[in-house]
């Protein structure tokens, strides 16, 4: 995929996320106070509302990817408008942008009268490092797009009589909020962030009265006011707006979503193969679902949807890389995260990986475990089960709360996602559950087609097509295909399994691999042609306390970094992973007994595993062997660690609890499109750190 480098008209323009900026434009103004109406409305209902779905649950209708979502002309203008006016509610309100956003972290205020445990109170409702990760965001989607559906309702009936407002109306009757999808190539020429979340801090909007230029509601928040009190510690309590990869950290700070834009093209190859892997490979709720490390856990289980998740939390809030006085982002920070409106069109992603997961393996579900972070209700050590209220969200007007069993059918909801539309009955029923071989198979295709083209499989299929390769055909180890699949489509994954502290280094931080020694200067280190894969540690401003308060000081997390793909463009002479021996970036590390002693070299220059390169010509990889890959590795692999804002980990530094483990495993690749890969058991090579 071609590398999509936003235009410099473009770069001006999404450097122009300065408060003075945003402060011109404003919300629609439709002829009338739109936000008094809205209030008013509000106070005759329930102050808090029962979660059940837009439309109640009762139709359902598919979220889209963002971009298809805006092709939809009416469907579009309605969701940013909804967006707008939900923004502009007064955050006094429950159901006000802030009111919503605030259940995950800040302002840590009680939600529809659910109390905090004793001890808790400086916490958000939100489960992390959690059996219950996947499923408590769901219901807290849900009524986010319960709330947008109900504005955008009203919105609809705004049109003037007559023909657009019956096209609007009806429009607004389809609406389910958009996910983005981030582990996909995007349309050519584009980046991963779409120009409509980060190109623009305004937008022009075809409304009931007209064109108007008003803010992008999906550039920024802007907090009305802002609570410096709540927000506790500078800069959040000089922030007005929420800002990714900010210039600084003064009041005056800027959104730089081009660097944001180039990090995530840089790692989309490696969140891509991620999350192919976790569909192929991770079967067991229970790993699948959250990143919390267990001494005992397999080399296998190393990575999960949490983990990805955290990855991507990171990369959108980004850092201030080579930056003075720099700062990572609200995305990037667990109790500011979600008043960014990128929020929920990424974990809307995440509960489709969810939901597509369940559909290969429907019997593994939420099982007995121990919360290892404490959140708002729930105590550090507390067991979660299954039938753990899911606090705050009520599941009818007696305080009843929904349950990891009750939410287990995303369709009660009255959504559902493309590549699941058409597999009938609820998947709560045990009966039902048991997908068709056909309707797995179609599951399967969609993987492969989104996921799979930068993976072995989809390389053995096109050889397989070409009669290259075939089962029982002896394959001339001559060819390229051939140092790299056997005859019957078998071949060696090989990653890079990662452990450390989530609050290691009293922030969020970066694990960047390197197949060869990183640039000097980290501001490269995003469009490094070597640039192998980052895993993201999604963590809490220690001056804020949360931190220590939830547990989370306590808590190892785990996650993975692919790197077959880059080792097959090695064997096979493609791809951009041309790997120098010698010196070339900085000092390398030194290891004793095959364990991490300490840094060596200049800043940047990461550390390396076992061995030292020679000379400084081009190494060659012959296959991927065990007999090669292992001390090519030891040779070429280099570790970089920064925290998002912007600081590399120097040398001589100690990182809690880090751990860097290449293990691999023998694969069958998939013959078809509807078949995913077959892994066998994955075994420990060697120790980077």
């Amino acid at each position: 995929m071609a590398r999509f480098r936003w235009p410099i008209a473009l770069l001006s323009l999404a450097l122009l996320a300065a408060h003075s900026v945003l402060a011109q434009y404003g919300a629609y103004d439709y002829g009338f106070d739109a936000a008094r109406l809205i209030k008013r409305q509000l106070a005759s209902q329930e102050p808090v509302p029962v979660v059940r779905g837009a439309e109640g649950g009762e139709t359902i209708r598919l979220r889209q990817e963002v971009r298809q979502l805006e092709q939809d002309k009416e469907l579009w203008t309605l969701y940013i408008l909804g967006l707008s006016l939900m923004q502009f509610t007064d955050q006094s309100s429950p159901v006000s942008w802030y009111g919503i956003t605030g259940i995950h972290g800040i302002p840590h205020q009680t939600w529809g009268g659910v109390t905090p445990t004793p001890g808790n109170e400086e916490t958000g409702y939100c489960t992390h490092s959690s059996i219950l990760f996947p499923t408590w965001h769901r219901p807290y989607l849900v009524l986010y797009e319960q709330v947008l559906y109900n504005l955008i309702q009203n919105i609809a009936k705004w049109w003037p009589e007559g023909e657009p407002r019956i096209r609007y109306q009806a429009a607004a009757l389809r609406f389910r909020i958009p996910y983005w999808d981030w582990a996909s190539s995007p349309p050519s020429g584009q980046s991963v962030l779409p120009l409509s979340v980060g190109g623009s801090p305004y937008i022009d909007v075809n409304g009931p009265s007209g064109v108007q230029r008003i803010a992008n509601p999906l550039f920024s928040y802007s907090f009305k006011p802002l609570n410096a009190t709540a927000f506790l510690q500078d800069p959040w309590d000089i922030w007005t707006s929420t800002l990714r990869s900010p210039t600084s950290s003064d009041n005056n700070a800027q959104s730089n979503n081009s660097l944001v834009a180039m990090n995530f093209d840089q790692n989309l190859d490696s969140v891509g193969q991620r999350l192919y892997i976790l569909f192929s490979n991770y079967g067991n709720y229970s790993t699948f679902s959250n990143n919390a490390w267990i001494p005992y856990i397999n080399n296998g289980s190393y990575d999960s949807l949490e983990a990805l998740h955290d990855t991507v939390h990171n990369l959108a809030g980004g850092g201030g890389i080579g930056q003075p006085n720099a700062q990572g982002g609200h995305m990037a920070y667990i109790p500011y995260s979600s008043f960014d409106p990128i929020f929920f069109l990424h974990h809307a992603m995440v509960d489709r990986i969810f939901a597509i997961w369940q559909s290969l393996y429907p019997a593994s579900y939420v099982t007995p475990m121990q919360a290892y972070i404490a959140s708002y209700t729930t105590s550090r050590g507390e067991f979660q089960t299954a039938a753990t209220p899911l606090t705050p969200f009520f599941f009818n007007e007696n305080g009843t709360f929904w349950t990891s069993d009750m939410v287990r059918d995303h369709t009660r909801f009255g959504y559902n996602y493309p590549e699941l539309a058409g597999v009938s009955g609820s998947l709560s029923n045990s009966q039902s559950r048991a997908l068709s071989k056909r309707a797995r198979g179609r599951v399967m295709a969609a993987i492969n087609r989104l996921y799979g083209p930068s993976t072995p499989s989809s390389l053995y299929r096109k050889e397989l097509r070409a009669g290259r390769l075939g089962p029982g055909r002896k394959v001339p180890g001559h060819l390229p295909a051939g140092r790299v699949f056997s005859g019957n489509g078998e071949y060696r994954e090989w990653i890079a399994n990662v452990r450390v502290k989530k609050q290691a280094l009293d922030g969020p931080f970066f694990v960047h691999l390197f197949l060869g020694e990183a640039p000097k200067d980290p501001k490269e280190w995003a469009s490094a042609k070597n640039h192998v894969g980052s895993m993201g540690v999604f963590a809490s401003d220690e001056r804020y306390g949360q931190s220590k308060m939830a547990g989370m000081d306590e808590v190892m997390v785990s996650g993975s970094v692919p790197l077959t793909k880059a080792l097959v463009e090695k064997v096979m002479g493609t791809g951009r992973f041309g790997v120098a021996t010698g010196p070339g970036g900085g000092g390398r590390g030194r290891s004793v007994g095959g364990r991490f002693v300490g840094f060596e070299g200049e800043l940047g220059a990461g550390f390396r595993g076992e061995g030292e390169g020679e000379g400084g010509q081009e190494e060659v990889l012959r296959s991927l062997d065990p007999k090669d890959v292992e001390p090519f590795l030891r040779r070429n692999l280099v570790v970089n660690i920064v925290k998002v804002d912007g600081k590399v980990v120097m040398h001589g530094s100690y990182v809690k609890g880090l751990g860097i483990h290449v293990v691999s495993s023998m694969v069958r690749a998939a013959r078809v499109e509807e078949e995913l890969p077959a892994w066998g058991e994955v075994e420990g090579r060697f120790d980077v750190v």
